[in-house]
């Protein structure tokens, strides 16, 4: 399987045959609106033409559920499975295409996708839907919190299921979880890997910068195989 940070908060999964979109945000549009949010890093076209086989779209934010971004996946023609919380779901389903299958996934549901599980989770965020996502891939989970701050509502919606990698916003703003509170929760989770996200395209802050335990501090395009 490999693994590669697309900057924001978007990853892409390669396993079993599948690519796996979560949260792609692959255009400058947020700077269109809050002009302070511009891309430090240019988008890398090659991640437009890879042909995805499930998106994953946590809540209905512009660097989430990015219109500019999923045209260039969504369409009459494609043949996508789309698993986003009600509001994104909303959102995404403008794009039609008879063919793309639109999930709404909300906490608690669960969609099993050929041999890998998807499992939404609460997320503490401003979209009153928004998610995190456990992938269960190979008997192994990975856990995407999706945008959040630290909030009991987490922790009681997670499965009592040992956690191989958690992937976590760390930059403190638009409800998020800042530095110490991430470094809380990864404690508490223990995860084998933690991996902070949501950085680095707005701002200038670095996974070196934050104190995780198991830390793997990743580059924007940076991919990694397990």
């Amino acid at each position: 399987m490999k693994i590669t940070w697309l900057g924001q908060a978007g990853l892409l999964f390669e396993t079993e045959g599948k690519k796996i979109l979560i949260d792609p945000y692959l255009s400058n549009s947020v700077a269109k609106i809050e002009p302070q949010n511009y891309r430090r890093i240019p988008v890398d076209e090659k991640f437009l033409q890879i042909k995805p086989d499930i998106i994953v779209l946590t809540h209905n934010h512009l660097d989430h559920t990015d219109p500019e971004t999923l045209c260039h996946y969504l369409n009459e023609n494609s043949e996508i499975t789309v698993l986003a919380s009600k509001n994104a779901w909303n959102e995404a389903r403008k794009f039609g295409g008879a063919k793309n299958k639109y999930i709404m996934f909300n906490c608690g549901t669960m969609w099993t996708e050929k041999e890998i599980v998807f499992r939404a989770v609460h997320a503490e965020h401003s979209d009153d839907f928004s998610i995190g996502v456990i992938l269960t891939i190979n008997c192994k989970n990975y856990y995407y919190t999706g945008d959040t701050l630290y909030n009991e509502s987490v922790f009681a919606s997670l499965p009592k299921e040992e956690i191989e990698m958690l992937f976590l916003p760390v930059n403190g703003k638009g409800n998020n979880m800042n530095f110490t509170d991430a470094r809380k929760l990864a404690e508490r989770i223990n995860a084998k890997n933690n991996i902070p996200i949501h950085i680095g395209l707005f701002d200038d802050l670095r996974g070196e910068d934050i104190k995780l335990p198991n830390k793997k501090a990743l580059r924007i395009y940076e991919s990694f195989k397990i």
